[in-house]
């Protein structure tokens, strides 16, 4: 432990007046919210953004420049980590929420307005780029931040509120979904291309000075002020708790990498199996509805049985499932298959994620949590999701096989396995059994 630690930030007294959960819920998912809602958005209109930004002679190829461009964001969620990460840890989760909310928005915007490669030539894919990495470092230090918010002001619940991360990603897939029904159904398919895909980013931008808000008149979590403080939060994080950070990204494999392949599974149900190109609404609706729904539930569950009690149930049904799904929806390319291979992803997801954000949060303890959840899990974002869409687009025809993201999420949920498999072992700081 660092011998520079000093007293407590706060007395007791100072510890009294609690913000209302509700508040509290709201300051720490709508980041969270406003980061998914821009990747869903992103992946509803890969097509006509990489038309704008990244011409090329053939459409894979343009789409996969997208992709990379969407993946390349997730090199900066690391260095985000350590820097907004250990800035939380210092001076306080609700200072480093705040700075984290307005660099979002600031990606955001710049998205929304950069003129197209025909008007800029080069500076527009750089200006898509730059974009995309303002947002990935300030994402990198918000799940850590937003996570150790929520089990800091209910530690005896940390389960059911830190379930909210997730779930508020849920909220944003509706949105998302809703914001790009509205738009496809009233624009022209040449409107929708020129420019009508940028006004959902526009929405997004909305989300940003709420948020702000929000976070600006939440208090400090109880737990942070009465913690001592440490001038070094990151040197003790690698010293003491390194391991933490490690299985924080294996634990995060298997969710990260299902997620991407659900945004992706509709447009590879259209452009390889033939569907609709609706699908891809419905899907999204599909999976983000249960997901709403049932993620506090299951967070709440794990509150009282254990949060390692059912993820490896959902995980192992994962790795022998995926392949048989893709399997009967190859041989079966029907819009009523793929809904109920979603619907039945998601209920593992749901059984699978719901309480990993308090998991994970229980591997460090307070000085260092921040830190330590959000390097983890940004490095097992950026290594298992980031690069997903354009690994999976890639591995389709090189090995020869439709059926081949499948593959990928075998991978993923093998890492998670062997990482709940060593987290069972060790003891957690503030642990329901």
């Amino acid at each position: 432990m660092d011998t520079a630690a000093t007293n407590t930030r706060a007395s007791p007294a100072a510890l009294a007046p609690a913000a209302s959960m509700v508040r509290v819920i709201a300051a720490a998912s709508i980041g969270n919210a406003l980061e998914f809602y821009d990747i869903v958005v992103y992946g509803l209109f890969a097509a006509p953004i990489a038309h704008a930004f990244f011409p090329s002679g053939s459409a894979t190829i343009s789409l996969l420049l997208a992709w990379g461009a969407f993946g390349v964001t997730f090199l900066a969620r690391p260095l985000g980590a350590i820097v907004l990460g250990a800035y939380a840890d210092r001076a306080g989760r609700k200072a480093a929420l705040t700075l984290g909310i307005l660099l979002m928005t600031l990606g955001t915007l710049l998205l929304a307005v950069m003129p197209g490669y025909a008007t800029l030539g080069l500076p527009a894919p750089l200006g898509v780029l730059a974009a995309r990495l303002i947002q990935g470092f300030a994402v990198g230090g918000e799940f850590g931040s937003a996570t150790a918010m929520m089990m800091e002001h209910a530690p005896r619940r940390a389960g059911f509120f830190a379930s909210f991360q997730f779930s508020s990603q849920a909220l944003a897939g509706i949105l998302g979904a809703g914001i790009a029904i509205l738009v496809t159904g009233t624009l022209p398919a040449a409107s929708l291309d020129a420019w009508g895909w940028r006004l959902p980013f526009v929405f997004g931008l909305l989300i940003g000075p709420v948020g702000l808000y929000i976070r600006r008149h939440v208090d400090e979590t109880p737990e942070f002020l009465a913690a001592p403080a440490i001038r070094a939060p990151i040197r003790v994080l690698l010293a003491d708790h390194g391991a933490g950070i490690l299985l924080t990204a294996g634990l995060i494999a298997m969710a990260t990498g299902v997620t991407y392949l659900d945004l992706l599974l509709p447009s590879y149900a259209v452009r390889q199996l033939g569907l609709p190109p609706t699908i891809s609404l419905t899907s999204l609706l599909t999976k983000s509805t249960l997901s709403l729904l049932l993620i506090p539930l299951v967070g709440h569950w794990s509150d009282r049985i254990g949060r390692t009690r059912i993820a490896p149930f959902a995980a192992v049904a994962v790795l022998l499932l995926v392949y048989p799904g893709f399997l009967y929806l190859v041989g079966h390319p029907a819009i009523g298959t793929l809904l109920g291979l979603v619907a039945l992803s998601t209920l593992l997801q749901i059984g699978y994620n719901a309480a990993l954000p308090a998991l994970m949060g229980e591997l460090f303890p307070v000085q260092t949590r921040s830190s330590g959840m959000s390097i983890g899990y940004s490095l097992g974002v950026m290594s298992f999701g980031g690069f997903a869409p354009a690994i999976i687009t890639w591995l389709i025809p090189h090995l020869g096989s439709i059926r081949a993201p499948s593959f990928y999420v075998i991978f993923c949920a093998l890492v998670s396995l062997a990482a709940l498999a060593a987290v069972r072992r060790r003891p957690r700081h503030g642990a329901a059994s």
